[in-house]
């Protein structure tokens, strides 16, 4: 496991074990607050895995605020 210093996009190593698991290091799950049985997504593009925690639809109350109707779009339907 490489050192961290705490900044976003900072990498940190993990090994796949023989079963295939991965340990999540301490500094991630504390900055990420996460917990003994949360489930995680898997994204899978070009060759990139992206681990995202699943979270409580309570917890996500509010995160749009703000936002207006419409101003969030697909990159293939924005102007080129």
């Amino acid at each position: 496991m490489a050192a961290n210093d705490g900044q976003e996009g900072d990498m940190t190593r993990a090994v796949l074990s023989t079963k295939y698991q991965l340990v999540i290091p301490r500094e991630i799950r504390q900055r990420l607050n996460l917990r003994s049985g949360q489930r995680m997504m898997f994204l899978v593009k070009g060759g990139v895995i992206t681990l995202v925690p699943e979270r409580a639809l309570s917890e996500l109350k509010g995160i749009a605020r703000g936002i207006k109707p419409g101003a969030l779009r697909e990159k293939r339907d924005r102007p080129a």
